[in-house]
């Protein structure tokens, strides 16, 4: 079958066509040259056969995506337009050209990866992941697989670049529903089979590239019949196999992946039920890291209670307009209880401090609870994740039964902003419960002896819900 473009052809009065690299009935790929001078990736589209799905307003949406970027290590945007051949009309992208390989090719080289390499990578991928993640529009790449994912040698850099947005979407777009039909199908996340997506479904798909990087195969591989994968045998074949127990042999081998830390890691990673998955890739980079303990059985205990001691606010340098705030607002509220329900003034549940990393929350609450006497617990949200179904409801009001029986208690909440996201059509079920069980147990709970404290660096992606009346009180 002939190619759109020939050898030589102009496109946009600008690029120069080289050749033909791959593509399929919906869009074909070229290396161009540009009257700069420079090389670059033409990506051709067949307008007729793009779905709305495809589109955000007028624009592709892949190039609204790419145009809203400015992230290391993924491929840069450099022009778009339409084009048309034959009374055909088309549209292109032209995109930076990566002088290297895809992690494909280098595996089908050079073998499996070793564990330290194949980890530094992932890692670096999630790192990416997690700019895409916190875009003020939240991006899930959908399209994470061998191919996807490629290494630039132009530079002598040995990190890994992400490519091909083109089934990437905004959460907050309407239509976002992705054809899987064009995805790998060993490394789609379930939900994707069901037409919904989430920042999670990315996770699933970066712990079964890591599995490929370390055992040479995707999970659960089998062999597919010549399908379009969209076929309901398809779908059913690989549902039944992702029944089994992952199988760790390294192929071509009779070896097996023998890092159980990191088996159970991958295997959380591709838990088919999205609550038991990492909740974020922060939560996915520390287990990587060694820095988390997970086997995929114990469930970890709600932190005890302790009972902060030190110099409270003096130990603070500077800062004072926040200590007068905190003193007056707060800690005589807390410590003077009768005096402002006398002049009915409400109690003080919580309050949220928000700010980039490093600029002294978690120091700040320790103090609070040093100066104003009270019990100290700190929670970050993996402490309270649960592998059980309706278990992080549970672990929640476990948390502030256990503070009322301690009371006066300050609960500390780190990272409040992955707890309690933003609830909307795009919320899965079981998290949404979640952040629900939060705000139940978060209303009125200074009448039980409790202050909240939470953090975050994103107080744009919190539930609007946590900062009314009776709940986080001040900012």
């Amino acid at each position: 079958m002939g190619t759109i473009l020939n050898k030589k052809q102009i496109v946009n009065s600008a690029y120069e066509v080289q050749f033909f690299i791959s593509g399929d009935a919906f869009c074909e790929k070229y290396r161009v040259k540009g009257n700069d001078g420079k090389t670059y990736l033409l990506k051709l589209y067949n307008s007729s056969k793009l779905s709305s799905n495809d589109f955000y307003g007028s624009n592709l949406l892949e190039v609204e995506i790419l145009a809203s970027l400015s992230i290391e290590n993924t491929v840069k945007l450099v022009n778009n337009g339409e084009y048309v051949k034959s009374d055909n009309k088309y549209h292109f992208v032209v995109l930076e050209f990566t002088s290297g390989e895809s992690i494909q090719d280098k595996l089908e080289r050079d073998g499996t990866f070793s564990k330290f390499s194949a980890i530094s990578i992932i890692i670096d991928l999630l790192k990416i992941l997690d700019k895409l993640h916190y875009h003020p529009k939240t991006i899930i790449h959908n399209n994470i697989n061998p191919v996807s994912v490629s290494f630039d040698y132009s530079n002598n850099i040995n990190k890994p670049i992400l490519q091909d947005f083109r089934f990437a979407r905004f959460q907050s777009n309407d239509r976002n529903m992705v054809d899987i039909n064009m995805l790998s199908p060993f490394y789609i996340a379930p939900e994707l089979y069901q037409g919904y997506i989430n920042p999670r479904s990315d996770i699933f798909s970066a712990g079964a590239l890591l599995f490929y990087l370390l055992t040479g195969k995707p999970p659960w591989y089998c062999e597919l019949p010549t399908l379009q994968h969209s076929d309901e045998k398809i779908i059913e074949i690989i549902s039944k196999k992702r029944k089994e127990p992952l199988n760790f042999i390294i192929k071509g081998t009779f070896d097996s992946f023998e890092d159980e830390h990191i088996k159970d890691v991958i295997k959380k990673s591709l838990a088919l039920n999205i609550e038991e998955r990492f909740k974020n890739v922060e939560e996915f980079i520390r287990a990587l890291e060694r820095k988390v303990v997970y086997d995929g059985k114990k469930e970890k205990p709600i932190k005890k209670v302790v009972k902060k001691r030190g110099k409270g606010f003096s130990a603070i340098a500077g800062m004072d307009t926040i200590k007068e705030i905190l003193h007056n607002d707060i800690i005589r509220a807390l410590k003077e209880k009768e005096r402002f329900a006398k002049y009915e003034i409400p109690l003080p549940n919580g309050m949220l401090l928000y700010g980039p990393p490093g600029c002294g929350k978690t120091f700040i609450a320790e103090k609070f609870a040093e100066e104003v006497g009270f019990n100290f617990i700190k929670i970050i949200t993996s402490d309270i994740a649960s592998t059980y179904f309706h278990g992080t409801q549970e672990k929640i009001g476990k948390l502030f039964n256990e503070a009322e029986k301690n009371a006066p208690t300050v609960i500390f909440i780190d990272e409040v902003d992955a707890m309690v996201p933003k609830r909307g059509e795009n919320l899965q079920q079981g998290t949404a419960a979640e952040v629900n069980e939060f705000l139940a147990q978060l209303n009125n709970c200074g009448e039980r002896g409790i202050f909240v404290i939470a953090a975050t660096n994103r107080p744009d992606m919190i539930d609007t819900a946590i900062l009314r009346a009776g709940r986080i009180d001040y900012k």
